[in-house]
C-alpha cells in the first residue's frame, strides 16, 4: 500500500486502489445497504434479471470532489463480477459544477445497486471535507502568499473517519495532519508538539515544558502553545529569550470565553472590539514583541474556532498570522450526492425530472483487483 501512495504522490498512478482501503467486509452483505435497495437486488434477480443499467452520481454545488479512488475500490471489492461494469468518474481533487456528473456504473443492476446509498455517503463526506479545506486554504491565500492550513479534526469526529478525512484535507489542499491516521492514505505521518495537558505536568512552567520537550525531540521545530496561562505575549517572551533561534512558532489557542491578561494589563485599548480569543489585536501585539525583542523569525500558529469566514476577515485585516489550525468547522457535511438510474437496455429511462446526463471530462477506468 505505501509503495501505491508514494507513486499516487509522484503521479506515477492515476488511483489508489482497494489495497488502500480497509472496508468491512460486512459490506457484501448489505449491512450497511438501506434495506430497499436489498430488496430490489432480489426482485430484479428474478424478475429482471438480464438488465443493463447506467447509474450516474452528481451533486448541487460548485466544490472539489473527493472520494472517487475510494467509491471505485469498493464497488471492484464488492459487486458481483466487477470485471464486467464498466465505471467513467472523474478524480479527486477536480473541481466540480452543480450537477455535473462525476461517476456513471453501466452493467446489470443486481450486480451493484445496493451499494447506492454508500458511494453517495462516501462522496459526500470526502467531498464535504475537501472543499471546506480548499476554500480555507483559499481565504488563507488573500494576504499574497498562501498560508498553511494544519487539520486539526481529530477531536471532532468518530476516530474510525481519520483515514478519509485526512486524505480528503489532504485533497482540499491542508499543509499536515494531526495523526498518523490522517495521513495513512496518501503516505505521510501526522505532525504536533504540545498539547495543554503536557504544559500542566510541569505545572504550568513553559519554559520548563519546553526544556522537556526539546530534549526528548531534540530534531523537532520547537512550535510551543503559549495561552495556558492566559498571558501569551509574557509566556511567548519568557520561551524565545530561552530558546533564541531554536524556537521556530508559537500557538495561540486561547478560549473564545477568555481575555488574554495582555488586555486586562491595557485597559486603555479595549472598547472598540471583541477582546476575547484569538483576535486580531492579540496576534498584532504579540507580532509586535516578538520584533521588538529581535525574533522575527518566530511564526505565529493560531487555532481555536476558525472558520473560512474568520481566515477571510484576517487575512483582509493583515493579521500576522503564519499558520492556520483547524478542526471542527472542515468537518461539516454539505455536500450531499444523489445516484440515479438512468439509462435501461439502452435507452432513457429515469425518474421525471432526471436524465443522462454524460460528461466528457469522465474517464474509464480499468478494474483493478
Amino acid at each position: 500500500m505505501k509503495k501505491e501512495i508514494t507513486k499516487k504522490l509522484n503521479g506515477e498512478i492515476d488511483r489508489l486502489t482497494n489495497k488502500t482501503f480497509k472496508f468491512d467486509e460486512r459490506v457484501r452483505d448489505g449491512w450497511f445497504s438501506a434495506v430497499y435497495f436489498l430488496k430490489t437486488k432480489e426482485i430484479v434477480k428474478q424478475k429482471r434479471p438480464n438488465n443493463e443499467v447506467i447509474m450516474q452520481f452528481f451533486q448541487k454545488d460548485h466544490a472539489v470532489i473527493c472520494g472517487t479512488d475510494e467509491a471505485i475500490a469498493l464497488i471492484h471489492t464488492f459487486a458481483d463480477q466487477p470485471e464486467q461494469l464498466e465505471i467513467h468518474s472523474l478524480k479527486d481533487g477536480d473541481k466540480i459544477s452543480p450537477f455535473e456528473t462525476v461517476l456513471t456504473i453501466k452493467g446489470p443492476y443486481q450486480s451493484f445497486g445496493y451499494l447506492e446509498g454508500i458511494i453517495d455517503g462516501i462522496l459526500a463526506r470526502r467531498t464535504s471535507v475537501a472543499t471546506n479545506v480548499y476554500n480555507v486554504v483559499k481565504a488563507g491565500r488573500t494576504s499574497g502568499k498562501q498560508k498553511p492550513v494544519i487539520f486539526m479534526g481529530d477531536r471532532d469526529d468518530h476516530y474510525t473517519q481519520q483515514a478519509g478525512d485526512g486524505y480528503a484535507a489532504f485533497i482540499g489542499g491542508s499543509t499536515a495532519q494531526a495523526t498518523h491516521a490522517m495521513n495513512e492514505w496518501w503516505g505521510k505521518t501526522g505532525m504536533g508538539t504540545m498539547p495543554h495537558a503536557m504544559i500542566q505536568m510541569f505545572e504550568g512552567d513553559l519554559v520548563a515544558a519546553s526544556k522537556a520537550y526539546h530534549e526528548v525531540y531534540p530534531d523537532d521545530d520547537l512550535m510551543v502553545l503559549v495561552d495556558y496561562n492566559n498571558d501569551v505575549i509574557t509566556d511567548a517572551l519568557k520561551v524565545a529569550r530561552e530558546f533564541g533561534p531554536i524556537l521556530k512558532g508559537v500557538r495561540l489557542d486561547t478560549s473564545k470565553n477568555m481575555v488574554d491578561k495582555y488586555f486586562l494589563r491595557n485597559q486603555h485599548i479595549m472598547g472598540t472590539f471583541d477582546p476575547r480569543g484569538v483576535n486580531p489585536e492579540l496576534v498584532f501585539a504579540l507580532r509586535n514583541a516578538l520584533d521588538e525583542e529581535g525574533y522575527q523569525h518566530v511564526k505565529i500558529i493560531a487555532s481555536g474556532g476558525f472558520t473560512e469566514d474568520r481566515i477571510r476577515d484576517f487575512e483582509k485585516n493583515n493579521v500576522p498570522v503564519d499558520v492556520y489550525g483547524i478542526g471542527r468547522s472542515l468537518l461539516d457535511i454539505q455536500i450531499g450526492f444523489t445516484g440515479d438510474n438512468v439509462m435501461l437496455n439502452g435507452k432513457p429511462e429515469s425518474k421525471f425530472g432526471r436524465q443522462y446526463r454524460p460528461n466528457p471530462r469522465l474517464e474509464k477506468v480499468p478494474y483493478l483487483k
